[in-house]
């Protein structure tokens, strides 16, 4: 059965025993996601409209991040995010992310875990959530992203999530220049995406994490 774990920043994350695997990193969960997703991703992109794409709902935690970034702009943006088990809500109710999100962030967090699946919804002024159930393994994607949130558990967990073919299946979606953020910097991954036409960089991770990945189609 998922756990609840609090990270070292304070923040919650999820344990799921059947894994042995956290949803986030244990050092920091909201400090993880600003980091690799906001800072590494959103941040970096002046796309405008900007489209994500993000694999791996999971919590939520990343879109409510990238919906409260949104709001302080003026640029619209368009976040579909992919997940083929959702969360029961009543972890979600238990999450305490409003603590780490501003003023709105609650509201927002409320908003995104209401909205109907495979539906869009203005979440803020500037958001507009698109969740997706389903299976990257076997969907057929369309769409056209300027970033990638690649959050899904990681390879020694679920290797089918990345590997060579997972990531061409993500590039024929993307934009040229399009931009692919992840916390994984394995050996394995960086070669995939170079395989598939990426320059990789490795940034400064959050604590606890020497690297994280962020590689531009080229």
């Amino acid at each position: 059965m998922t756990e609840l774990v609090k990270t070292e920043d304070g923040s919650h994350t999820l344990f799921v025993p059947e894994l042995e695997e956290h949803y986030h990193s244990i050092n920091g969960a909201v400090q993880e996601s600003m980091t690799v997703f906001i800072n590494n991703g959103f941040k970096f992109c002046d796309a405008d409209p900007l489209y994500i794409l993000e694999i791996g709902f999971g919590t939520g935690l990343n879109a409510l991040l990238t919906a409260v970034e949104s709001c302080k702009g003026s640029r619209k943006v368009y976040y579909s995010s992919l997940e083929k088990y959702p969360v029961a809500p009543e972890m979600i109710n238990r999450l305490n992310y409003y603590a780490f999100s501003g003023e709105k962030g609650g509201g927002i967090f409320k908003m995104i875990h209401k909205a109907e699946w495979d539906r869009e919804q203005e979440i803020c002024k500037n958001f507009i959530l698109k969740k997706i159930y389903g299976d990257l393994t076997c969907d057929f994607l369309t769409g056209r992203f300027d970033i990638i949130f690649f959050d899904a558990f990681g390879p020694d967990k679920q290797p089918e999530m990345w590997t060579s073919s997972i990531f061409k299946k993500l590039t024929s979606i993307m934009v040229q220049g399009g931009i692919f953020v992840t916390y994984s910097a394995k050996g394995d991954v960086k070669r995939n995406l170079r395989a598939n036409g990426y320059k990789v960089t490795l940034l400064p991770g959050p604590p606890g994490k020497r690297h994280v990945i962020r590689a531009i189609k080229l």
